[in-house]
């Protein structure tokens, strides 16, 4: 058989290599109107709403409630653990902020891989930010439960019955405060961006603030007595504390799904993912040295709602605790409220390339958000909130999640050799090192998650390649649009 017609290419066309399914960078910035008005979406976050929505998006149940579990893997050389896993965030941040400057989409590392690798890594990529985005929501809303207990406690003495504040793992029937916080997080997404940004820096600003407060208060009763000993289970606990702790930064490539909804996107996207990363590590750091240096490593590992508990065995008073559950409550759901909106943007971004269903890409005309997809994540992702418990998931997510951030550093450097030409506003240093390290780190805090996480991973990747196979491959608009179909793979 003759060999087809080449048919010249616009720069904005897909690109399709043999064997493999690749979606050209120029392509993605056209269909998403990136660099105007991104697909329906108005343009309305400036670099402040971006970091007050990237903090948003990271501290809050990391920090307010894993921190009990990292500090009992490691001791007090949680330190170690939270910094091991600040590196892995610095150097895949550099990947993302390289990425994000040159391809400012709503679909986050999906995007980037689609331009990288390919759609169905892209695909496995999007399965798996179903972890990081959407069961990370069920488990910061179980987070946001115990707090909410805490801060009636506080004010009224009283309690919400167990069979309505956890889930049946914990002892309850169903985790009511952990639905509504779900569902009111979606009423505020769908009624526009502009809201949603506002609300997320007021709580960002205020999570801060209380976050300094509790170091305030707990550097008063320092002992350097409590460090000792510094790591009771040697490297071992340093590392399965890091991937422990790894979830209290989950969160942070959360700002380049704002990429057709951020001005001037190709400049703020990477600074704002700096800023965000040195902030919050500068705060868990000082956090966590404040609640081991006033009590102790024993005292603080393993204990629910433990800032609470260290403020108010250090004032000896309920007021203190009562307020950092405040903060607490209002700081899990900016959480909540911020990875939210993530899920929805990547659904968005992967129903506009046919991988998913069509309701998912629907942009309201009055709201100019996604109503549909928005309501459909808040009832999806309500029931585990509801019924599971925060163990239960935390490791899966983070699994989930460093497997996407490892893609995303291999992206950068397929990218470098695919398209070097291509408008980069940031690039990341010491290339190709520091993505390579990038992916070492990845995997080394993937291991410590231990192999039971590894199974259950494992079979969740198996179950979206099925899905892929048997849906998206078929429905791909990328081979519908009328290019030429790949041989197959």
């Amino acid at each position: 058989m003759s060999p087809a017609p080449h048919t010249p290419r616009n720069p904005g066309s897909p690109s399709l290599r043999p064997g493999a399914r690749i979606k050209s960078p120029a392509a993605l910035v056209a269909e998403s109107g990136a660099d105007l008005e991104g697909h329906g979406l108005r343009r309305t976050m400036g670099l402040f709403q971006l970091v007050c929505f990237g903090v948003g998006a990271i501290v809050g149940t990391g920090i307010f409630v894993g921190l009990s579990d990292s500090v009992a893997e490691a001791g007090p050389a949680v330190l170690v653990s939270f910094v091991l896993a600040a590196i892995t965030c610095i150097f895949t941040a550099f990947s993302f902020a390289e990425l994000g400057g040159a391809i400012p989409v709503s679909g986050s590392s999906y995007s980037f891989a689609y331009a990288t690798l390919g759609e169905r890594v892209a695909f496995l990529v999007g399965w798996c930010l179903l972890l990081e985005y959407g069961v990370s929501v069920s488990a910061v809303a179980v987070g946001w439960s115990q707090y909410v207990n805490e801060l009636l406690d506080s004010l009224f003495g009283v309690h919400l019955p167990a069979a309505l504040s956890s889930g049946p793992a914990d002892g309850g029937a169903v985790n009511l405060p952990a639905v509504v916080v779900v569902m009111m997080a979606a009423t505020l997404l769908v009624r526009g961006i502009r809201e949603s940004a506002g609300a997320t820096a007021a709580m960002a600003v205020l999570k801060i603030g209380i976050l300094i407060a509790f170091c305030a208060i707990a550097f008063t009763a320092f002992e350097d007595g409590h460090l000792a000993p510094f790591a009771p289970q040697g490297v071992a606990g340093v590392t399965a504390g890091a991937s422990v702790a790894f979830f209290s930064y989950i969160g942070f490539d959360a700002i380049t799904t704002a990429g057709e909804e951020v001005k001037d996107p190709r400049r703020n996207i990477p600074l704002a993912i700096m800023i965000c990363i040195g902030l919050v590590t500068l705060l868990y750091c000082a956090v966590a040295l404040g609640a081991i240096g006033a009590l102790g490593a024993d005292a603080v590992g393993g204990k629910p709602a433990a800032l609470s508990l260290v403020v108010d065995q250090v004032t000896d008073s309920a007021v203190g605790g009562g307020i950092i559950a405040f903060g607490a409550v209002v700081a899990i759901a900016s959480v909540v409220l911020a990875v939210m909106y993530g899920q929805t943007r990547i659904l968005m971004s992967m129903s506009r390339d046919g991988l998913v269903p069509r309701v998912f890409e629907r942009v309201s005309p009055r709201t100019h958000t996604p109503v549909a997809n928005t309501w459909i994540v808040a009832v999806v992702f309500a029931v585990p909130a509801a019924f599971s418990s925060l163990d239960a998931v935390v490791n899966l997510t983070t699994i989930g999640t460093l497997a996407t951030m490892a893609v995303v550093n291999i992206a950068v450097i397929a990218l470098r050799r695919r398209n070097p030409e291509l408008r980069r506003s940031f690039r990341v240093p010491l290339y190709p090192l520091s993505p390579a390290l990038g992916v070492g780190f990845c995997l080394y805090l993937m291991y410590g998650t231990g192999w039971a996480t590894w199974l259950q991973f494992l079979a969740f990747l198996a179950a979206g390649a099925l899905l892929y196979a048997g849906y998206g491959r078929s429905r791909s608009r990328l081979v519908s649009s009328g290019d030429p179909v790949p041989p197959a793979e």
